[in-house]
Formats: C-alpha cells, sequence, structure tokens
C-alpha cells in the first residue's frame, strides 16, 4: 500500500461522488477485506459493495489483495491504494460534502457515542494557521495500534463560513 494517492482528476472525484464510496474507503483504513466482510461492516448488500467496489476499483483508489478459499468458491481481497488521500483541485471543495454524508451515515451506526464538537470562534489568520498546523500534527502523528485494535474515524476541519 502507498503512503499517499492524489486525488485530483475529474475521475477521480467522480469515484468518490457516492457517500458509500468513501465509507468503503473508511472500512478499508489499514487492512484489506472482502466483498462479504465489507457488506456486514457497512450493514448493506453484497452486490451493493461490488458494484461500488469497481467503481473505486477503476479509479485506482482500491486494489485486489489477495483471495482466500470458501465453500464453493474464491473470495477476494481489497485494499486501499493508499494510506493517505489528499484532495486537490477543483473537485476537492464538492467532495467534502459527500465526505461529511459518509462521516454522518457513520455516526448514526457508531458502536459508542461518538464525540462531536462544533464551535464557532473570531480567530485571526495567525491563530487559524496555526490551529490548522497543530491538528495536522495530532492527525498525522497518530499510529495505528494494528488490526486487533477497534477502528476509529478521525474527521478535523477548520473553516470560515461565508461572511454577509
Amino acid at each position: 500500500m502507498a503512503d499517499l494517492f492524489v486525488v485530483s482528476s475529474a475521475e477521480h472525484f467522480k469515484a468518490l461522488g457516492h457517500p458509500l464510496r468513501q465509507r468503503l474507503l473508511f472500512a478499508l483504513g489499514q487492512e484489506a477485506a472482502t466483498i462479504s466482510q465489507l457488506a456486514t461492516m457497512l450493514g448493506t448488500a453484497k452486490g451493493n459493495v461490488a458494484h461500488h467496489l469497481g467503481v473505486l476499483r477503476d479509479a485506482g483508489m482500491v486494489q485486489p489483495a489477495g483471495t482466500r478459499q470458501v465453500r464453493g468458491g474464491t473470495e477476494q481481497y481489497y485494499q486501499r491504494a493508499a494510506r493517505k488521500f489528499d484532495f486537490v483541485g477543483e473537485g476537492a471543495r464538492a467532495n467534502n460534502t459527500v465526505t461529511l454524508q459518509a462521516v454522518g451515515a457513520e455516526l448514526l451506526t457508531a458502536d459508542d457515542d461518538p464525540m462531536v464538537i462544533l464551535r464557532n470562534i473570531r480567530l485571526t489568520r495567525e491563530q487559524v494557521a496555526e490551529l490548522s498546523d497543530h491538528l495536522r500534527q495530532i492527525v498525522d502523528g497518530l499510529t495505528d495500534a494494528g488490526p486487533g485494535e477497534s477502528r476509529y474515524g478521525v474527521l478535523v476541519s477548520v473553516y470560515r463560513p461565508r461572511q454577509v
């Protein structure tokens, strides 16, 4: 698995245009999974997962990662193409809306009470830059605890609403 995948083309953003595709990338996280495993994790039909996984595969965001023998056949494992996805270009802003829809769906099915904090505060540009750098360092500095541990989503955003 590569360290970074730069999402920049229209094909990439189109592939991420459905919340389930984003949730598939969340679910794959650091380890490979089969269509059956993903369908169970996300509470949806295997055919639905297979279709959306195919779109991500065609865009190069997901790749095959081995097989396993099961009764009557072989199941394909899939993994993310990279550990981290960086969104750049014209489609990045529109992608945020779909990402937030996907996170909202994740929050609805979360095992524990998720921590969500939304605060509006007046800041200087310097404070915004310092806050953004600090949050980026915290998230980038997190180390994956390994396959035996629970998966958590971390969403961090600093934004300035449209001024009236």
